[in-house]
This record gives C-alpha cells, structure tokens and sequence, in this order.
C-alpha cells in the first residue's frame, strides 16, 4: 500500500510538469528535482518517474515520434560529473531554457514539426514552425531525416514579442522560457513564432556517421544554427566551461540553466542504450539555483564600457543560498522597460551557485509612474533607446573611457594601478584612452594621491612590462566582445596565433573551426572590426604581440594551465614554449589554473596573492622542469 508522501508526491510532480511545460512553471527547477529525487527514494519504480514531458491539450493534432524524446539524467554535483566523463571524450554545450522540438524533412523539405510533448505523443506544430526564422524550410539532403533541437525565445526578441502582444490585448508574457510553451500552444495569431529561435542538436539519419560532433557539422552544413561546442577529452576544460555557461547565465542573451554533456564516440551510444526516462550517454549539469522576494529599495544605472547603461536593484537584505543578497542584476533597459520596474516594486530574485543575483518576475507592483534616465550619470549627454539598449554615444563618457581602459588594465596585468588611481589619472586629464597608458612618465605618477618615488617607479615599469604579450592575453585585454577564454584559446590552437591573422579572420575560418556556429562567427568578426583603430594605436604605442605557440595537445602537461610571476632562471619566453610545447596553456590566475610558476618564496604580487588566495599550487622554476621532464 502506498504511503500519503508517495501519494503526495505523485500529485505535486504531476502537477507542476503541466504547469513547466503549459509555460507557468511556479517552481524552481531544483525544488522540482529534490521532489523527483525523494520519490525515487521512497518508491524507485513508481510510472510518475517516467514521465518526460507533458502532453499539453491545446487541440492540436498529436503525432506520434518515431524514436522517444527523452528527457535528460542531470546532477549539480561537479565531482558526480567527472565521475560520469570517465576518461573518454565528451562534448558540452549550453543547456537552452526553452522547449523541445522535432523536425521531420523528406527528400529535402520540411513536412511536419512536432513538440516533445510527453516523450511518446507530440502536437503538430509544423505551420508555427515555418515562421521560426532558424528553422529551414528545405535542406540538400535526400531521403527521410529528423532533426531535433530546442525552440527558445532570444532577450531582444522577447521584449520585441511583448510589446505586440500587448497592442493585440493579450496577456503580457511573464518570462523567455514561458512564452515559448506559451506560443507553441496557441491556435491563434501563430505569425508572433517569428520571434521564436530555434538551434539544432542532433540528427537523426541514415547517413553513417561515428562521432556526436559530425552530427553538429553536417547541422551547421545543411543550414541550421548549432550552439557552440566544446570537446573535452578526459576531462580537460570542463572547469573552465562551468565558469563560461555560469558568466553566460548572468548575462547571455537567452536563457540556460546549465550544460549538456555527451559522449563524442556514437559506439558507446549504442552500448550505453537508454531507460526509459533518460539516455545512458548524456548528463545534464544543472546549476542549483534559489528564489526570494524581496522589495526594490533603488535602481542604479551604470554606464559600461560599450556604453549600454547596467541597471541594478538596490533590494532590502535578503538570504539566499546562505548569503545575504543587497543588490541583483537586471541585466538591461529593455527588462526594466518591459516590466516597469521601479522602487518599492516586490520582484523574485533567484540565485545560482556563484553568480551574481537575478530577476525573475515581479510579485507585486507599487504606485506610481515608471520613468527611466534621460541623462547619462557619468556625462550628462543625452541617452538614446536602440531596441533593448540605453546608450550613451558620447565617446569621451568618463564612465566609458574609465571601463575599458580598466578592463585592459586587469587583463593585461598591469600590477599596482588600482581602480582608484586610476580615476585620478582619467581626471587629470593624464590618460584618455588604452594607449595614453604607455605615454605616461615617473613624474606624471608623483603627482597622484600616497604615490612616492619608489612607487611610481615601480608603476611605470609594470606598465612597460605589458608592452610585450601573448596573443591570447592581448585578445582578452582589448575586450572583444563575444570572445571568452574559451573561444580565443580554440581560435589560436586552429593555427590564428599571430596578431595578423587575427586581424584578416573571416566568418568563413571561424565557421571551419569545430564548434562555432555562423552566429556567433559573425558576431566575433564584426567586434574584430571595431577594434581595429585600438589595435593599431597600441603598436604604435610600442604594444608588442608575440605569437602564441600552438599546444601540441599532448605531453606531460598535457590538459594543464600554467601562469609564471617573478624572475626566473631561464627567459620567460623559452619557459612558456616549453610548456606550449609539452601540452600545456598558458593562462592568467583564476580558479581554472593548474599551477602558478614562480621563485619567489613568500611573493607579494599580485598574481601570487591571488593565486594563493584561490588555493592554486604554487611551484619553483625546478619543480616545473621536473614536470617538464616527465
């Protein structure tokens, strides 16, 4: 006989899978797996468990799938995951917050489109699909093919949909993921899935294909946008894709709540097989996320150095995940505008792992009218709106000027010249842009605030130090955007180590290299080209980029990042190729480095107190030699 909690459970479960998938999710997704994981304790067979999705009853025409649509095994716990890779090679990509879909061509065009529905059953959703931009209508490939992805609703685009929606007399949408299900369910005005996106995962064929990243290759040959992808063999990078899906769910574009990762060989799909809920050779790693209300006491507005203006709420103390919350993030005008936030507004903020607070939703609404900045709080010139941006065009903004020039700084390891001082050059008039920093003399530092000789001395030589870098720290200083650690590192290993062929790349090498989808191709070469006059200014300036050293991949560095600080024995740069040469990356200190290299024994800078800080093993010169050595 069953127990009331199993009972209880089945009824809840059951309950909030039609609210997920009918696009009014009301739990978190890590609350609904604790309750998915109790149940699985308490009764491990139990047919709630097996369920996948959800058949929604819209009315639409149900269609069976050829193959089950199953949902994914996941886990939050990163040593659980190295555990599951093994030592074979697995690819990861971004765990897209939106709905699943099927796609069935036939001698090369698009006859039908269906949702997952409950993994068994979908609904025929193929004439809403032809208005999804992403979604071919015809492909070159012969005979009967299935293509599945995930249907996703993109952050411009959303605020776009719901500004129509709201001149139609509908219900404003209440989230990205939600207006998806939302959209796909609906019998009416079915030309609004034009705002829909759609990326392709995987392929389903006749074609003999060995390896999961083929699949991806032969998608992105046919047309259809792939996400980016990343291959990891036993384990190497995956630190450093946590860290990038993590910066990405802070601020991306469209929504995640982790990655996906697959075993590359298809063999070990076929031995591997699948439950009845799950495939056996991919695992989701999902990031526990908490949600609070909390109300806005104060939204500022900062200016980055792109010039989009960041807002942040200001909210009354809140715990969440064991820390106390102040501020979240509300990433940019168009969601403040879209929802009409202002002080005294209750919202529901959600925290996952490590990043930075975010707004859900708003709970309750205060009084009074919604208004935004007309003036820029750092120049004062006047904001213009374009789409979901407030920019300020004023390119001798401090604030913009102060960002970049502080984001090289950091990147480029300029020891010694804080935020503080900083501001205090800027406002002198001293430094006016990246370049200005190598115009600067001893003197031109005494005159800042507590900064004697032996300090400005010391400033102006780390200063000079950084006129000669490795490529890959140039690329990270000068702030392209859409270029993580990541990309540049898989952009140099593809033979694009000197500054000229960064300077030349094209959407068509960028699309060759595995893993880049023509988007975010396009997206890179166009940031390229906006640098262009900075890079220039700085080789005049007496900048000097060295050409990176590409890793052979193999040897007993092997899958390993390496830093150096200080003096050693041997000049730096025969170090570091050394290390290129033995399978190592040379990287900066962050939690993804492996080891910082350094003589000194008790270090004062900063690297080494960073390093230390992080609990990164520091070794000597003669350690590293050993390990060079084998």
């Amino acid at each position: 006989m069953k127990s009331h909690r199993i009972h209880q459970l089945e009824k809840l479960i059951i309950h909030h899978k039609e609210r997920y998938y009918g696009g009014h999710a009301d739990i978190s997704d890590e609350a609904f797996d604790q309750m998915e994981a109790e149940l699985k304790l308490l009764d491990p067979g139990n047919p709630v468990l097996s369920l996948v999705g959800f058949l929604n009853t819209t009315g639409s025409e149900k269609v069976e799938h050829q193959r089950r649509m199953l949902s994914l095994d996941k886990t939050y716990d990163k040593d659980e995951l190295i555990k599951w890779i093994g030592t074979e090679s697995v690819l990861s990509v971004f765990k897209i917050d939106g709905s699943s879909c099927s796609l069935i061509y036939e001698n090369g065009h698009l006859v039908l489109a269906k949702t997952r529905g409950d993994g068994v059953v979908g609904e025929n959703i193929t004439q809403k699909a032809s208005f999804i931009p992403d979604v071919p209508k015809a492909v070159s490939i012969k005979g009967t093919i299935e293509v599945r992805g995930e249907v996703y609703c993109v952050e411009k685009n959303f605020f776009s949909l719901s500004r129509e929606m709201q001149a139609l007399g509908f219900d404003t949408p209440t989230s990205q993921r939600n207006i998806v299900a939302g959209l796909l369910g609906r019998k009416e005005s079915i030309q609004l899935c034009r705002y829909l996106s759609f990326k392709a995962f995987d392929l389903i064929c006749d074609e003999k294909i060995q390896k999961e990243h083929e699949k991806l290759e032969i998608l992105k040959t046919l047309g259809f946008d792939i996400p980016d992808y990343v291959t990891h063999v036993q384990g190497e990078g995956f630190e450093a894709r946590i860290n990038e899906a993590r910066e990405f769910l802070g601020e991306g574009d469209f929504l995640i709540d982790g990655l996906v990762f697959v075993y590359d060989d298809l063999r070990l799909h076929r031995e591997l097989g699948e439950t009845s809920h799950h495939p056996r050779y991919k695992m989701a790693f999902k990031f526990a996320g908490e949600t609070k209300t909390a109300q806005i006491t104060e939204i500022e507005w900062g200016v980055s150095r792109n010039g989009r203006l960041t807002p942040v709420a200001t909210i009354e103390p809140t715990v969440i995940s064991g820390a106390v919350i102040g501020r979240v993030t509300l990433h940019n005008f168009g969601l403040v505008q879209n929802f009409e936030l202002k002080v005294g507004d209750r919202i529901e903020v959600i925290r996952s792992g490590e990043v930075i607070p975010k707004f859900l939703g708003v709970v309750e609404k205060s009084a009074g009218e919604f208004t935004y900045p007309q003036l820029c709080p750092s120049c004062f010139s006047k904001l213009q709106v374009e789409d979901i941006f407030l920019l300020c065009n004023n390119d001798r903004c401090p604030s913009k000027i102060k960002e970049e020039i502080l984001n090289y700084v950091h990147k480029a390891n300029i020891e010694d010249l804080s935020d503080k001082r900083l501001e205090e050059l800027i406002n002198k008039g001293l430094v006016e842009a990246i370049p200005d920093l190598y115009k600067l003399l001893r003197e031109d530092l005494l005159i800042l605030d507590k900064v004697k000789e032996k300090l400005a001395t010391k400033m102006y030589d780390n200063i000079q130090k950084t006129k000669i870098q490795s490529l890959a720290q140039f690329i990270s200083a000068i702030g392209i955007e859409g270029v993580s650690l990541t990309k540049s590192e898989k952009i140099i290993a593809n033979g694009y180590n000197t500054l000229t062929k960064i300077k030349d790349l094209t959407v068509e090498q960028l699309i060759a290299i595995d893993g880049f989808a023509e988007k975010s191709a396009e997206s890179i070469v166009a940031a390229l080209k906006v640098k262009l006059p900075l890079i220039e200014a700085l080789e005049a300036a007496g900048v000097s980029v060295r050409a990176d050293e590409i890793s052979t991949g193999e040897g007993p560095l092997k899958g390993l990042k390496f830093c150096i600080t200080g003096e050693l024995e041997q000049p730096r740069a025969q170090v570091e190729k050394l290390i290129k040469q033995s399978g190592g990356v040379i990287a900066g200190v962050s939690k993804n480095l492996s080891y910082l290299v350094t003589n000194e024994v008790d270090g004062t800078s900063s690297k080494f107190v960073k390093a230390k800080a992080l609990g990164i093993s520091i070794i000597n010169e003669a350690e590293l030699i050993r390990m060079l050595e084998g």
